[in-house]
């Protein structure tokens, strides 16, 4: 009798499972999806009204050595990783919610670009899946409301998730980025991936203007 109530019944109750699970993985991406386009196009509008309150019509473009002022704190931030092929806009806060549209930024610690230590963390299965082959000395990007901040990575570290001195405010600009680790675990991933770098160059982010000039390739 089991043999035949595996066939007819554990069997395909199995493939019903595997099922449910594959179309609710595409409806989870697709939503993702969604969302990031949708935050897209708000950054695009918002970065060039930046650009267009930075630049009064027939001024010239901004010098790059020219103090920038702080961006509004609601402003979309656009991460760009060259080295990973990675271009997200990041939200506001890591909960689970918030993690489904995109990176997350800790709202407690600073904003990307501005002094102190702005952290951003990410699913290790979607947007941050290949932050571990960064390298020291690659580019991570910042775009935020006519502004370009460049980073260098300066270093990796894998901790547990209790270690918090991670995330501890710094005297200069500085970005985290964090995701679970091992990166392909099953399961809950047992420790933290940490990725840390600091603002080298901050210049106007001007619409149509290449970004990943100078970035590692």
């Amino acid at each position: 009798m089991a043999p035949r109530f595996r066939r007819k019944v554990l069997s395909p109750l199995l493939l019903l499972l595997g099922s449910g699970l594959l179309v609710y993985v595409a409806i989870a991406y697709f939503s993702m999806y969604q969302e990031q386009r949708d935050l897209a196009e708000k950054w695009q509008l918002q970065s060039l009204e930046a650009a267009a309150a930075a630049r009064p019509e027939g001024a010239a473009v901004v010098p790059t050595s020219q103090k920038l002022p702080a961006p509004a704190s609601d402003a979309l931030v656009r991460v760009v990783i060259p080295r990973i092929n990675l271009d997200a806009i990041v939200v506001e806060g890591v909960t689970k919610e918030q993690l489904a549209k995109g990176p997350g930024h800790m709202t407690e610690t600073a904003a990307p670009g501005q002094p102190g230590n702005a952290v951003i963390t990410a699913h290790r299965d979607t947007f941050f899946r290949h932050i571990v082959e960064l390298e020291k000395g690659d580019d991570i990007l910042i775009r935020r409301q006519g502004q370009l901040y460049r980073f260098q990575v300066t270093g990796k570290k894998i901790v547990w998730p209790t270690e918090v001195s991670v995330i501890r405010p710094t005297p200069d600009a500085r970005l985290t980025l964090i995701t679970c680790y091992p990166t392909y675990y099953i399961g809950p991933a047992p420790k933290r991936l940490i990725v840390f770098s600091k603002l080298v160059d901050t210049r106007a982010d001007v619409p149509g203007q290449p970004v990943t000039r100078g970035a590692s390739q």
